[in-house]
């Protein structure tokens, strides 16, 4: 269970306790529970401190009830509550469960060692039940982005598009995270576009960074009507070589950096050398959509069962899947076979990298 490997963080490092607080580490610790009510906050209504002996939730007694019912009823270990009123310092009761202790926490508490750098190394390698969870996730918003794709019409605002895929998503439970589209010009002038008012003319980007569980599945798809201009049908391809390359890199031992580098050398040799750098190039992923970005120059090893996003880009075109990374190779978990394809050839290894739709 990951309540052992946070015990065993406890003994190996030498801490009495671990606070948890951020929304990802909550889901992360409890199977897929919630704990927050604000979407767009970091942090959560309701924190863990986890003991060797214990598991303690904290919250206030606005929340004790709905929190104990439903998010920690069916847990595969005894939770036990501390709570006060809403009004009152919530801060209080996390302070007298650690006093004279060598406590740890996953965000800035008091004089609390912050660890969750060592918790990303944890929480990244993915148990069989995580994965299970991630891959019907991974292909459940990939769906959503693909039939959107295949959906919209011309004249369609941005801000439309965006509640198109929204419907798809929320229906289903999902959370969303990042929601990015772009038509037409923008798609060349800005590398990561919110949506606005513009109508679809030809060009349509669609970014989706997406949550249940606590896991993020991170997919982009594209789609024009009309033939495609000689400008993208070359850059496309070379996206999708770039891309190619750096899923091809991607194995275990291998640092993420040594990742960047292989991606980095593909740009040059497909004529954008400095392209690289008007967007980050993707990273770790599972419980946030990036545990880290990686540069050139990331240690982080690649490790079994962690999961990435790569996501390079050229003018009007960018490749981004959700993949898994396992002995025997990668497995795009975001593939629904659905889409159409470009077939790419790296190391003799043949790569499905997403084509623009045609309609």
């Amino acid at each position: 269970m990951i309540i052992d490997k946070v015990r065993g963080f406890l003994e190996t490092e030498g801490f009495d306790g671990l606070l948890l607080r951020k929304r990802n580490n909550f889901s992360w610790v409890t199977q897929g529970r919630y704990n927050h009510i604000v979407q767009t906050t970091e942090l959560g209504v309701a924190d863990l401190l986890i003991t060797p002996d214990e598991v303690y939730l904290i919250t206030s007694k606005m929340e004790e009830r709905r929190l104990v019912e439903e998010e920690c009823a069916q847990l595969p270990y005894e939770v036990k509550v501390l709570a006060d009123d809403w009004y009152e310092d919530i801060d209080q009761l996390i302070h007298k469960a650690g006093e004279g202790k060598r406590m740890a926490t996953d965000s800035p508490f008091s004089d609390w060692e912050v660890v969750e750098q060592e918790l990303v190394k944890i929480r990244s390698i993915l148990s069989e039940l995580e994965q299970n969870k991630y891959r019907e996730l991974c292909q459940r918003a990939a769906l959503a982005v693909e039939e959107t794709c295949y959906e919209i019409e011309q004249g369609q605002t941005e801000h439309e598009i965006e509640a198109h895929l929204a419907a798809k998503v929320l229906a289903q439970g999902i959370r969303i995270q990042v929601t990015l589209v772009a038509t037409d010009d923008r798609i060349y002038k800005y590398r990561h576009p919110i949506p606005t008012n513009k109508p679809l003319e030809k060009h349509a980007m669609i970014v989706l960074c997406a949550e249940r569980h606590g896991l993020v599945a991170n997919v982009t798809r594209f789609v024009h009507f009309g033939d495609l201009s000689r400008e993208l049908q070359v850059h496309k391809e070379k996206a999708a070589r770039i891309d190619a390359v750096m899923n091809n890199a991607t194995m275990p031992g291998v640092t993420a950096g040594e990742v960047i580098r292989a991606g980095i050398s593909q740009y040059e040799k497909e004529g954008f050398p400095n392209d690289w750098k008007l967007l980050h190039q993707g990273g770790l992923t599972g419980y946030s959509s990036r545990e880290f970005l990686a540069d050139p120059e990331t240690p982080a090893k690649i490790e079994v069962n962690q999961a990435y996003a790569w996501n390079p880009s050229l003018p009007g075109v960018k490749s981004e899947d959700t993949i898994l990374v396992k002995e025997e190779g990668i497995d795009f978990l975001t593939h629904t076979n659905r889409w159409v394809y470009q077939n790419i050839t790296v190391d003799q290894k043949i790569y499905k990298r997403p084509d623009i739709l045609i309609r």
